[in-house]
């Protein structure tokens, strides 16, 4: 793995891990840290399944940050600054060369824990 692409991923990973008591932990290695919901997704879609809250992962060519509750919240996209806007090339996920500037990082954490608060509040945890 790209020394860059490590760093990125050590400095992510704990945006996601200070939520792993609240829910269950789907993946856990050197390449991806991934959390899911322990009870079951409220849509029938889903089939039981748990809901996806977020991931870290590595990939080819960036890390990628993968925030669920984006896509369900107005209120969450709607405060996204232009820095971290411009490494976003879907609904949900952010994508990094290197290790995120601190502001960055500190916006992925308020808005993980909005997005914790409001999935808790509807009860999806």
């Amino acid at each position: 793995m790209h020394e860059d692409f490590a760093q990125a991923f050590a400095s992510l990973k704990p945006i996601l891990g200070k939520y792993a008591r609240r829910m269950a932990v789907k993946a856990d290695t050197p390449a991806e840290y991934t959390l899911v919901t322990k009870s079951p997704s409220p849509f029938p879609q889903h089939k039981g399944e748990p809901l996806h809250f977020g991931s870290v992962r590595v990939g080819k060519a960036y890390v990628s940050f993968h925030l669920m509750p984006l896509y369900m919240s107005k209120e969450l996209t709607g405060n996204i600054s232009p820095g971290l806007k411009k490494r976003m090339p879907g609904k949900t996920c952010f994508n990094f060369k290197t290790t995120p500037p601190p502001e960055l990082v500190g916006e992925l954490e308020e808005l993980t824990e909005i997005g914790f608060r409001q999935w808790g509040d509807r009860k999806w945890l």
